[in-house]
């Protein structure tokens, strides 16, 4: 069974970083795509950015130029690197993983709170 565990949320002042860690049980190599999302309070979920086996990684408009998606597949595990937070960027975090059989895998959340 497939399972994400996401870590290194936590609270940080408006201008600070942080970087978010999904950890897949197993190859990445098993996924088509790799995927951020966020869901702040009393909002859906959203997109933040996608990463594919081929081709460029895609971000949400809110988040270009602070935020990046980056992979190690030795470690089967990629990041969320977060520069420049913003209150709103405030939520839970999700990672998420698609196979070729279209499955979507989901981790728990982590949550990040951007306030001063």
């Amino acid at each position: 069974q497939v399972q994400l565990v996401e870590s290194g949320g936590g609270w940080v002042q408006p201008g600070g970083s942080l970087r978010l860690s999904c950890v897949a049980s197993v190859s990445m190599f098993s996924f088509n795509a790799m995927a951020w999302y966020r869901q702040a309070p009393g909002e859906q979920r959203e997109l933040v950015g996608r990463i594919f086996r081929f081709g460029s990684p895609i971000y949400d408009d809110s988040v270009k130029g602070r935020f990046t998606i980056v992979r190690d597949n030795a470690k089967n595990t990629w990041y969320l690197q977060m520069n420049n937070l913003k209150p709103g960027d405030t939520g839970v975090y999700f990672c998420n993983a698609g196979d070729p059989s279209g499955r979507d895998y989901w981790g728990k959340g982590t949550l990040v709170t951007v306030s001063s």
